[in-house]
């Protein structure tokens, strides 16, 4: 590849977008930004934490942006310094003695930061008022209220149970037991095992409900408290405990995020080509880390040499009949690719997509339709049913994942254009930029194309 770039300051185009057709097999070698997830966890710990720390190769999106903003309002010194990567600088990130209140955390359309932040407010003292952007504002924080005045935070939420509210932070949470219904969003186990540790008590934590979504995004936030020190007894699948302490400062390299590179991943289906990411770890609690296992029932070959993933077609992409209780952040993508397989697939355990940015399963739905594709809502998934497809205005519904899945989608069908392809700043500002690199013809890597 042979264009010149600066990954760290590419970003998305605003508005419409005409997806680039493949003219051939892409053959492509990449890397992507760091995690999201991570980044966000990182963060968060680093803020509680009783020493500085560095974060190398973070992601910088309108997410991590969000939750960067969110800890400085509450006297969090966050300093960017010299880049470990392409993608942008590393962070220095100092906690204070206590975190400051009468400020306002804007939360964007980041389930992170609105989830994570929210514990963080009870431990100031004074008035903390979390909102979000608009689109937003319907994503499910009740939980996470309840589970809070539990122990003893004081939320005033006009009797919405939903954003915005007012945290009255006491300087301490008392902690102890707590029970709640995490179906609709694991985040809200997540926020509060990051927090657990300074609580007064610590924390006993129970899952209530039937179904636990995203396990690994809970295992995620586990593995990086235990790398601080943090050690969180799991005492059955749904119960755990977090024993009061410190949490230490570190300095921490942030994984690339593998759900991000989904898409540049199935385009080697999509064109009967070969798509190769770099940086791809040998463990990861990454949901994405099952596409190694996913793609190759799409027909795909998955292997792993040097660091790196590789992922190429081997012929027609198959149908597909599969549980995403444990990826549902994939299921846009694969549910993509099963717009142009061999037959009907059925996607199940994504109910809980309903409450992500949009309503992930009838956005899904009535876009594959407006191509041309069959697709049914079931209670708890999609049914795919391929037929000819033809160009059409992709409606990306403030969902930088139903962007990337219109864009996926026009390697093979000519006429499909985005109607705003910025959300994919969201967590990936570089997207358009390195699409178009994967489809420019050469061997170079963004890497190397860098400017």
């Amino acid at each position: 590849m042979s264009a010149q770039i600066d990954l760290a300051t590419a970003t998305a185009p605003q508005g419409a977008y005409a997806a680039p057709v493949a003219a051939a097999p892409v053959h492509a070698t990449l890397s992507v930004p760091g995690s999201k997830s991570l980044t966000n966890r990182e963060l968060i710990l680093s803020a509680l934490a009783e020493s500085p720390s560095r974060l190398r190769s973070p992601l910088h999106s309108d997410d991590s942006a969000r939750m960067i903003e969110g800890l400085r309002a509450l006297g969090v010194e966050i300093e960017e310094t010299e880049a470990s990567g392409p993608f942008g600088p590393d962070l220095q990130i100092t906690p204070p003695r206590t975190l400051s209140a009468g400020t306002t955390v804007d939360c964007g359309q980041a389930g992170t930061v609105m989830r994570f932040l929210t514990p963080l407010a009870g431990l100031a003292t004074g008035e903390v008022t979390v909102t979000a952007h608009e689109s937003a504002l319907h994503r499910p924080m009740g939980e996470m209220i309840s589970a809070l005045r539990d122990v003893g935070v004081d939320i005033d939420d006009g009797g919405r149970w939903s954003l915005p509210f007012t945290v009255v932070g006491h300087g301490h949470i008392r902690g102890g037991e707590i029970v709640i219904d995490a179906s609709r969003s694991s985040q809200f186990v997540s926020g509060l095992l990051l927090a657990a540790a300074r609580f007064d008590v610590g924390l006993q934590l129970r899952h209530s409900g039937q179904r636990l979504p995203s396990i690994p995004h809970i295992e995620m936030t586990i593995d990086v408290l235990a790398h601080r020190g943090v050690h969180v007894e799991r005492t059955s699948p749904t119960d755990w405990v977090v024993p009061a302490g410190s949490i230490r400062g570190k300095d921490v390299a942030i994984e690339p995020d593998l759900s991000n590179a989904a898409p540049f991943l199935a385009a080697a289906l999509v064109t009967g080509g070969s798509v190769t990411v770099t940086g791809w770890p040998a463990r990861s609690t990454q949901p994405g880390a099952l596409l190694t296992d996913i793609l190759p029932q799409f027909g795909a070959r998955a292997t792993r040499r040097g660091g790196a993933l590789t992922v190429t077609s081997t012929g027609p992409i198959r149908a597909v009949d599969l549980d995403l209780t444990a990826a549902g952040e994939l299921a846009p993508t694969l549910v993509g690719l099963a717009a142009l397989a061999d037959g009907v697939s059925t996607f199940r355990g994504i109910g809980h997509i309903r409450d992500h940015e949009t309503d992930r399963i009838a956005a899904l739905v009535a876009e594959l339709r407006a191509i041309g594709c069959g697709a049914e809502e079931t209670p708890d998934g999609i049914v795919v049913t391929p037929a000819p497809l033809h160009g059409a205005t992709w409606k990306a519904y403030h969902d930088h994942r139903m962007a990337t899945t219109g864009a996926l989608l026009g390697l093979a069908v000519p006429g499909i254009v985005i109607d705003d392809i910025g959300t994919t700043a969201k967590t990936l500002p570089q997207f358009t930029a390195l699409w178009e690199l994967m489809l420019a013809p050469g061997e170079d890597s963004p890497e190397d194309a860098a400017a």
